[in-house]
C-alpha cells in the first residue's frame, strides 16, 4: 500500500473498531486533516447509526455536513464516546504532535472531552523522540513577538506561519529543531508562557489507540 492507501486504510479500521459501539444517540468528535477527512469518508457509510459529530474545526464541520453528518456544537453534548483524528508525528508512549492544519486547540478541547482517543496514522508518523515535526504553537496575535522570544530561548527555531490565521483568530508559530524529551513537562511549559493559547503536543492528553497503516496492513496499537 501506498501512504494514501493506508491513510484510508485506517480510516476504514476506525469505522470499524466504533461501529459496534455506537447508538442512535452517539455523537463523536472528528478530527482535521487528510486522514481524518478519510475516516469522515469511510463514517459516511454508516451514518443512521448515531446521531452525529463534534467537529475539530470549520473544515472538518463543512466535509461533515456534506455527507448529511449532524454537526454538534460541543457545548451542547455533555459526553463523546469517542475522538477519532490523525498526527503529525507520535512517539513510543503514545505522545503526539498534532496541529500541521492548525486546528491544534479545538481538537485539544474535543480529545480532553471524549472517553476514547482513536489516532489514525500511517507508518511514517512514529519517531523515537517527537520534534523533527516543528510543533505548533496558538498564539494571540498582540502576543507574537513576546512568544517567539520566549520560544527562542528553548534551543528551538521559531517561525510565524505567515497569511494563516487559526479558526480562533488567533496565529500559529511553528517551533523547529527541538527535540522534545518530555513532552508532558515541554507541552505544560509552553501553556504558561503568558500569550499562548496552547500548543501542539498531546502529551498530557495522549492517544489511547494508535490504528497504524504499514505496507501490510493496520497495526493496532493500545496503551498499556
Amino acid at each position: 500500500m501506498n501512504q494514501d492507501e493506508m491513510k484510508r486504510a485506517v480510516a476504514i479500521a476506525a469505522v470499524d473498531m466504533i461501529r459496534p459501539r455506537l447508538e442512535k444517540t452517539s455523537v463523536i468528535g472528528v478530527g482535521t486533516g487528510s486522514t481524518a477527512n478519510c475516516f469522515i469518508d469511510a463514517l459516511a457509510k454508516c451514518r443512521d447509526d448515531f446521531a452525529g459529530a463534534v467537529a475539530s474545526s470549520e473544515a472538518t464541520a463543512e466535509r461533515l455536513r456534506q455527507h448529511d453528518i449532524e454537526v454538534f456544537d460541543l457545548n451542547s453534548v455533555s459526553q463523546l464516546e469517542f475522538y477519532i483524528d490523525g498526527a503529525d508525528e507520535f512517539d513510543p508512549h503514545f505522545n503526539l504532535i498534532k496541529g500541521g492544519g492548525g486546528a491544534l486547540t479545538r481538537e485539544k478541547i474535543v480529545a480532553a472531552v471524549a472517553k476514547t482517543f482513536i489516532c489514525i496514522v500511517d507508518e511514517s508518523k512514529k519517531v523515537d523522540v517527537l520534534g523533527s515535526f516543528p510543533l505548533p504553537v496558538e498564539v494571540i496575535p498582540m502576543a507574537r513577538s513576546y512568544v517567539g522570544r520566549q520560544l527562542a530561548g528553548l534551543e528551538g527555531q521559531p517561525a510565524y506561519r505567515e497569511g494563516f490565521v487559526t479558526d480562533n483568530g488567533n496565529i500559529i508559530l511553528d517551533l523547529h529543531d527541538v527535540e522534545i524529551l518530555d513532552p508532558k513537562a515541554f507541552e505544560r511549559h509552553l501553556n504558561n508562557i503568558v500569550g499562548v493559547v496552547t500548543n501542539g503536543l498531546f502529551a498530557n492528553r495522549s492517544a489511547d489507540v494508535i490504528l497504524m497503516g504499514t505496507p501490510q496492513g493496520v497495526v493496532t496499537l493500545r496503551q498499556d
